[in-house]
Order: structure tokens, then C-alpha cells, then sequence
């Protein structure tokens, strides 16, 4: 039953778990989750969320896969409401109500490589396209954020042209404008994560 203080999409969809779960699969639809990531980046009870996925699987709207023994879910984008659904969702985190679930997702993914990462660039590079998927910034001496990307590619249920480049690497060839960072830059951005301000772009 939802409160009478519930946004209007709560009261639409008949559940704040349901509405957050809809927001973050037909906000970010080009990613997946698993269970216990997704209880953390909505802030709701597990059992809630399981509830709440089940239902929503069974009338088709997002779909599941299994990599190293977990569940992913993500949004069934071949559903006939998927469009309808990634315009209110959408249209919410323009507005800047679904801001927090994006970066909260981000700074779940990077927790293994917290120590070694600086930054992400995500674009949507559509296929046939020149430029990359992914720009990772940061330390990949020891190959944690190569296997760390391989994670990611299987998130977002594609395979991604990637690159890696160090802090370093990446600041010079921005102050000397280098054309590979500003054909980068002028790409469709999709995701920045970008925790302490060393990109200095945000998602078009």
C-alpha cells in the first residue's frame, strides 16, 4: 500500500520499491544488476526487492541473465512499454530526481578498484563508429582495472572497445588538447563517474 505522502510515480505504479527498481532499470537500460547491489543503490529491504523483481519479471518488463553464478537483471528493452518506460524514467533523471541512483551505481562498480581508479567515460557509440565504449582512468600496473573492465562489460551485457590510461596520461593530453581526449569529449556521453573532478565533463 502506498503512502499518502508517495511521489507521483509511487502512486502510479503502486509501489515505491517497483517505482525505484522501473527507474533504474529504464534510466541506465543499457546496464544490469544483481539483487544485493541493487538493495543498496535504492535503499530498500532485499526481501522488497525480490518481491518486487519477480513481479516485474513475470510480466516481461526487464529480463535476467546468470554470469559467475549471479543474477543479473536489467530492462527488457523489446517489451512493447520499454519506450514508454525510458521516456518517464528518463524524462526523471533529467530533472535531477534519478541523479543519485546513477552515481550511487558507479561508486558501487568501482568499490573492488577503489584504490586503483580515477575515473570512467562511458559514450554511446553507436556500431560502426570511430572512438571508444569506455575511457578507464587510473593504475593499471597490476591489471585490476583490465579484469575490472572485463566485470563491467559483462554488466552491461555487451562487449565494449576500451582503453586505460593512466591520471597522469590523461591530464597532459587534456592541457595540450591532444585530439584523441577531444574526439573523445565530443562523442554522446552516457556516464561520467568522476569522483574527485579530474574529467571535468558531464553527460550530454
Amino acid at each position: 500500500m502506498v503512502k499518502n505522502n508517495a511521489t507521483p510515480l509511487e502512486k502510479l505504479f503502486g509501489s515505491k520499491t517497483r517505482t525505484k527498481l522501473l527507474g533504474l532499470f529504464f534510466g541506465n537500460p543499457n546496464q544490469s544488476f544483481y539483487v544485493r547491489e541493487i538493495t543498496r543503490v535504492i535503499d530498500e529491504q532485499i526481501n522488497s526487492v525480490r518481491r518486487e523483481l519477480l513481479n516485474l519479471d513475470s510480466v516481461g518488463v526487464i529480463k535476467n541473465e546468470t554470469y559467475d553464478n549471479k543474477i543479473y537483471y536489467s530492462a527488457n528493452t523489446k517489451h512493447p512499454l520499454s519506450h514508454a518506460l525510458s521516456e518517464i524514467f528518463s524524462a526523471n533523471l533529467a530533472d535531477g530526481r534519478g541523479k543519485d541512483v546513477r552515481q550511487s551505481t558507479w561508486e558501487e562498480y568501482a568499490k573492488p578498484v577503489k584504490n586503483y581508479i580515477k575515473g570512467v567515460i562511458m559514450t554511446n557509440r553507436v556500431p560502426g563508429q570511430e572512438g571508444l565504449d569506455m575511457l578507464i582512468i587510473g593504475d593499471d600496473k597490476t591489471k585490476k582495472l583490465t579484469h575490472w573492465a572485463e566485470v563491467i562489460e559483462k554488466k552491461m551485457g555487451k562487449p565494449l572497445d576500451y582503453a586505460i590510461m593512466s591520471e597522469e596520461d590523461f591530464s597532459y593530453r587534456k592541457s595540450v588538447r591532444d585530439r584523441f581526449i577531444l574526439d573523445l569529449f565530443e562523442m554522446e556521453i552516457a556516464d561520467v563517474y568522476d569522483p574527485e573532478k579530474i574529467i571535468g565533463i558531464s553527460k550530454k
